[in-house]
């Protein structure tokens, strides 16, 4: 009988796919799940539970890293809105490091 989030809405929840390198800041978790409207607030929410986090991902001028991709349910979000890119229950962030190589 009792929804428990109010008004009949559910909590919101976003499914984050961590990278192995970013493992060892989030107490190696592969995914961890927040509630934030956009990628730039679900970076600082992963912040404030795993401190370092957001280092790893965003330059010191508050930027995506150069050899960091974010991916909203397989989309780049260069192509989209970037870091104000806005996020919804049910969505997927994938955090994937570029690799870099040749021969």
């Amino acid at each position: 009988m009792g929804e428990g989030a109010g008004e009949g809405e559910l909590p919101m929840s976003i499914k984050v796919r961590v990278p192995t390198p970013l493992r060892q800041v989030t107490g190696g978790l592969a995914d961890v799940e927040a509630a934030a409207p956009s990628v730039a607030e679900c970076l600082q929410e992963l912040e404030s539970r795993f401190p370092g986090f957001q280092e790893r991902v965003l330059d010191e001028t508050g930027e995506v890293r150069r050899f960091v991709n974010l991916f909203v349910n397989g989309e780049d979000i260069r192509f989209l809105d970037g870091l104000d890119t806005p996020l919804k229950s049910g969505d997927e962030l994938s955090i994937v490091p570029a690799m870099a190589g040749g021969a």
